[in-house]
C-alpha cells in the first residue's frame, strides 16, 4: 500500500512538472479518450511557463528537472522514434547525461568498501572528478605501479533513486495502456522495461569492463581503432579502473587541427569502424558522440564509456549490409527483398509495392552532392515507410538507427563534406563478398557440417533415451502412473483443502434452509 501511494506522489510531481513546462502540449488531444481523462489535460494546459519554448524543447526541459533518471529515460526514448515520434526523439537525442559532481570523500569511500583496501594502498593519487552524469563519475588516479588510470564511481544510493522512479515509470505506462488504445499498441510498458533492464546493467560497472574487453578483443588487428583496457584486478560491481586515454576529444576541432591530425581521414574512419564492428563483429559501441570518442598521439580512434553497446545477430547484419549496398547501388528490388527474406515484412504484402516505395526513398539521394546525402536520414525514411507495411519494430535496428545518426554527426563535424555512401562502400562490400560471397558459403556449409556431425554424434545416446522413454510409457500404459511419495502428500493437501470448502458450503447452504424453514 506504501509503495502504491509512493509511486502516485510520484507520479503526480511528474505531472505537474511536464504540465509546468509545457510538455503536455505534445499530446493530440483527439487522442486522448473522452471525459475526464481530455479535461485533465486542458486543465494542465493552464498552468504552462508562457515562454517556454518549442514543444520537443519542453519536454527536455521537464526531464532535466525531474532529475537524472528521467534524463535516462528521455535519451533513451530518443532511440524509439516509433514512439514519440522523428520530431521528439530527434529533440530527446540532445538530452545531456550531465550532472553536478559528488564529493571525492563519498567517491573515496565507495573504492575503498569496493576493493577493502585503503585509497593510499593502491593509489598515489587519487584527483577530483573530471566528468560526472546520472549514474556514475570519473577521477583521474595514479597506481602504486605509476600508470595513470581513469576511475569510473558509482553514485551513492543511485541504485534505491532509480529503482523508485523506474517503479514509478512502470506504474504510470499501466496506467496509459489502461486508457490508451495507442499506449497499448505501442507497448508503453515493454519500453519501460527495456529501460529497467538497460539501466540495471549500467549499474554494474563489471559489465562494462565486459564490453570494453570484449571490443578490444574483437578489434585488437584493427590500426586505426582502440578502446581502453580494463584493470579487472581493481574493477568491481560500484568501480571500474581502466587505462587513462591522452587524447583530444573529437569535438575540439581547432586542437586536432594543431596536434596535425587527417580530419578528413579521422571523419571515415569514425564511419567505417563503426560499420566493421556492427557487420563483422554483431557488436557495436551504441552512444559514440563526440564526448566519448578521442584520437590519440598515433593518430588512432580511441572510444571511450562502454555503457551502452548494442548487438546485431547474423540476419540483421545481413540485412543492414544488403540494404546499403542496394541503395549504393539503387537495386531497389533487391533492398525490397531482403525485407521479405528476414521475415520484417509479411509475406501478403508485394515485393513490387515495397520497391516502389523505397525508390521513393532512395532516388532523390541520388540527385543531390554527396555532403547532402545523410545515411541516417535515409535509414529513418526507410523505417517510416516500412511501417505502411505492416513491419514491426525492431528493438535493435532501431537502436542502430540512432547511433548511425549520431556518428554520421560526428563524421560530418570532422568532415563538412564527408561521402557517407561512398566511405561505407568498401566496407559493406568486403563484408557481403567474404560472408555471402563463395568463401561465406563454404564456411557456412562447413559449420552445418560440423552441427550434422554433433548431431550424428549423439544419435545413440538419442535412441537410448526414446527407448527408455517408450519403455516407461508402456508400463505406464499397463500399471498406471507412479507418483512419488511427495506428489501423493501434496493431493492429500490439495483435496483436505478442497474437503473443508465443500463442508463449509453445505454447512452454509443448511443454515439458511433452516432459517428459510423457520423464517417459514
Amino acid at each position: 500500500m506504501f509503495t502504491t501511494l509512493a509511486s502516485i506522489a510520484r507520479l503526480t510531481r511528474v505531472g505537474f512538472v511536464l504540465a509546468r513546462e509545457g510538455a503536455l502540449a505534445l499530446v493530440d488531444p483527439a487522442a486522448v479518450p473522452a471525459g475526464p481523462a481530455r479535461w485533465g489535460l486542458a486543465l494542465a494546459r493552464l498552468i504552462e511557463r508562457r515562454n517556454a519554448g518549442a514543444s520537443a524543447e519542453r519536454l527536455a526541459a521537464a526531464l532535466t528537472r525531474l532529475g537524472p533518471s528521467h534524463v535516462k529515460f528521455g535519451q533513451f526514448l530518443a532511440t524509439r522514434p516509433d514512439v514519440v515520434g522523428q520530431r521528439v526523439a530527434a529533440d530527446l537525442s540532445l538530452l545531456q547525461d550531465r550532472m553536478p559532481p559528488f564529493p571525492v570523500d563519498v567517491a573515496r569511500r565507495t573504492v575503498e568498501a569496493s576493493l577493502g583496501k585503503t585509497i593510499g594502498d593502491v593509489f598515489t593519487v587519487f584527483d577530483a572528478p573530471i566528468a560526472a552524469a546520472s549514474i556514475s563519475q570519473v577521477h583521474p588516479a595514479l597506481t602504486k605501479a605509476g600508470r595513470k588510470v581513469a576511475v569510473k564511481v558509482l553514485r551513492p544510493q543511485v541504485r534505491e533513486r532509480f529503482s523508485r522512479d523506474l517503479k514509478a515509470m512502470r506504474r504510470g505506462a499501466e496506467l496509459a495502456e489502461a486508457f490508451s488504445p495507442e499506449a497499448k499498441r505501442l507497448r508503453i510498458t515493454g519500453v519501460v522495461d527495456t529501460l529497467i533492464r538497460s539501466v540495471t546493467m549500467e549499474m554494474d560497472l563489471r559489465l562494462e569492463a565486459a564490453a570494453l574487453s570484449e571490443l578490444a578483443q574483437n578489434t585488437k588487428a584493427d590500426s586505426d581503432f582502440r578502446v581502453p583496457k580494463p584493470d579487472w584486478e581493481l574493477t568491481g560491481r560500484d568501480i571500474l579502473v581502466a587505462e587513462w586515454i591522452d587524447g583530444i576529444r573529437l569535438s575540439d576541432l581547432a586542437a586536432i587541427d594543431a596536434a596535425g591530425h587527417d580530419r578528413v581521414k579521422l571523419g571515415q574512419c569514425v564511419i567505417q569502424s563503426f560499420l566493421k564492428h556492427t557487420l563483422r563483429d554483431g557488436f557495436f559501441h551504441a552512444d559514440m558522440h563526440p564526448g566519448n570518442l578521442f584520437v590519440d598521439a598515433e593518430g588512432r580512434l580511441v572510444a571511450v564509456d562502454g555503457g551502452i553497446m548494442g548487438r546485431l545477430g547474423p540476419k540483421e547484419r545481413r540485412f543492414l549490409a544488403e540494404i546499403l549496398l542496394g541503395f549504393i547501388t539503387r537495386n531497389y528490388t533487391r533492398v525490397a527483398e531482403v525485407h521479405f527474406e528476414a521475415g520484417y515484412v509479411p509475406a501478403h504484402h508485394s515485393v513490387a509495392d515495397f520497391a516502389q516505395a523505397i525508390r521513393a526513398v532512395g532516388e532523390p539521394i541520388h540527385d543531390r552532392s554527396a555532403d547532402e546525402i545523410s545515411m541516417a536520414k535515409v535509414l529513418t525514411l526507410l523505417f517510416e515507410i516500412t511501417g505502411l507495411f505492416d513491419m514491426k519494430t525492431r528493438t535493435e535496428l532501431v537502436m542502430l538507427q540512432k547511433t548511425m545518426v549520431v556518428v554520421e554527426g560526428v563524421g560530418r563535424m570532422l568532415d563538412p563534406k564527408l561521402d557517407m555512401w561512398r566511405t561505407a562502400e568498401p566496407v559493406v562490400r568486403d563484408w557481403i563478398a567474404r560472408n555471402l560471397g563463395p568463401v561465406g558459403r563454404i564456411e557456412d556449409a562447413g559449420r552445418g557440417v560440423m552441427s550434422l556431425a554433433g548431431a550424428v554424434a549423439q544419435l545413440p545416446e538419442t535412441v537410448a533415451r526414446g527407448e527408455r522413454l517408450l519403455g516407461h510409457l508402456e508400463e505406464a500404459s499397463t500399471r498406471g502412473f507412479t507418483l512419488d511419495a511427495g506428489s501423493v502428500e501434496a493431493i492429500g493437501r490439495a483435496e483436505a483443502r478442497r474437503n473443508r470448502w465443500g463442508n463449509l458450503a453445505l454447512w452454509a447452504i443448511a443454515g439458511l434452509l433452516a432459517w428459510q424453514i423457520l423464517k417459514g
